[in-house]
């Protein structure tokens, strides 16, 4: 894949992860990011070019030009850097050892069906957003 924006994978039925992709969006002034659900097929081309394990890793994974890959609390942090007003706290946030900033996002992955509810389907975007969503 010659493209290089950011591809962030996410969890197309998850409201809370569907609600995080919305931010980014609004955020992200310099067009840095594409978007594509975990369960689209581009979704599982990609992680299956990287040999990651969806059972271990299901919410949200943000791959870089090439074949780096972040995910979990990495990914977080790796997004909000590229975002307007947020690249600072996100620097700082890093300090903090990643098995501990893992054990919350573990937690809040684990349960955002329970609190954040669940679509049927994955998202389907906007006309005007198209384009920011692989196929």
């Amino acid at each position: 894949m010659k493209n290089q924006h950011k591809i962030i994978l996410f969890d197309g039925v998850c409201n809370l992860c569907n609600g995080a992709i919305q931010f980014i969006i609004k955020h992200d002034s310099k067009d840095v990011f594409r978007y594509a659900a975990l369960q689209s097929d581009i979704g599982k081309k990609l992680v299956g070019e990287r040999n990651i394990h969806t059972q271990k890793i299901d919410s949200i994974i943000l791959i870089e030009p090439g074949i780096v890959y972040y995910d979990k609390s990495d990914a977080a942090l790796q997004i909000g850097k590229s975002l307007n007003g947020y690249g600072t706290i996100s620097s700082i946030l890093y300090w903090i050892p990643s098995n501990l900033r893992n054990i919350v996002y573990d937690f809040i992955a684990r349960n955002r069906y329970k609190w954040y509810g669940k679509k049927e389907q994955c998202m389907i975007p906007t006309p005007e957003l198209r384009s920011k969503f692989l196929d």
